[in-house]
C-alpha cells in the first residue's frame, strides 16, 4: 500500500482540499478583501472633512504669514484650484511659489467649493480673500461640498479660523464662543 492512499471499502481516499473547502476559502477571503477595501476607503464625508480641515489651517497659517512678514496674503479660487498670492511693494500681486504650504493646490475630485461669503457682502466675480498684515480681519464663509456632504471654513473677524460640518449661519456659531 502506498503512503499517500489508504483503501476503505474499495474507494481510494487521497489527501488534499476538496471543492467545497476550495470554494468556502474562497468565499472567507472575499469576504476579508472586501471588509478591508470598506475600511480603507473613506466616506465622503470624512474626506471633506479633511480637506476642509486642511483649508482651515492654511488660512490660519497664511493670516499668521501676512503679520509676520508685513506683505499683504490672499487666497483666489477658481473651480478646484485655489491659490495664494502676496502683495509685492509696487501694489502688484504674485503667486507664492516659495513656500510648501502656501502652494497653488487642487481639490481632490468631486469636492466642490460650494460657496464664499465675506461678511454680509454678496458675491462680487471671482472668489478671493485677503490677510492684512495689521491682523484686522473680516469674518468670511467658503462652503465645500462632496456629493451631498457640506462642510464650511469660517472665519471670524478675531482671526479664529475653523472648519464646520454641515450648512448654516456661521455667525451665529461664532457669537457663542
Amino acid at each position: 500500500m502506498s503512503a499517500t492512499a489508504i483503501r476503505f471499502g474499495g474507494y481510494k481516499r487521497r489527501r488534499g482540499f476538496t471543492l467545497i473547502e476550495m470554494l468556502v476559502v474562497l468565499m472567507i477571503m472575499g469576504l476579508f478583501v472586501g471588509l478591508v477595501s470598506a475600511i480603507t476607503r473613506p466616506d465622503d464625508r470624512a474626506v471633506l472633512r479633511l480637506e476642509a480641515e486642511r483649508l482651515s489651517q492654511l488660512l490660519d497659517f497664511a493670516a499668521a504669514e501676512a503679520q509676520l512678514t508685513g506683505k499683504s496674503i490672499a487666497w483666489t479660487a477658481d473651480g478646484s484650484v485655489y491659490r495664494f498670492w502676496r502683495a509685492a511693494d509696487d501694489a502688484n500681486w504674485s503667486e507664492i511659489r516659495d513656500s510648501e504650504l502656501l502652494r497653488a493646490r487642487t481639490l481632490p475630485q468631486g469636492i466642490a467649493i460650494s460657496g464664499f461669503r465675506v461678511e454680509n457682502m454678496r458675491p462680487q466675480g471671482a472668489m478671493r480673500l485677503e490677510f492684512a498684515p495689521e491682523g484686522s480681519s473680516l469674518a468670511f464663509t467658503i462652503g465645500l461640498s462632496l456629493g451631498a456632504e457640506r462642510y464650511r471654513v469660517a472665519g471670524s473677524p478675531i482671526g479664529d479660523v475653523q472648519a464646520l460640518p454641515g450648512e448654516g449661519n456661521i455667525y451665529d456659531r461664532m457669537a457663542l464662543r
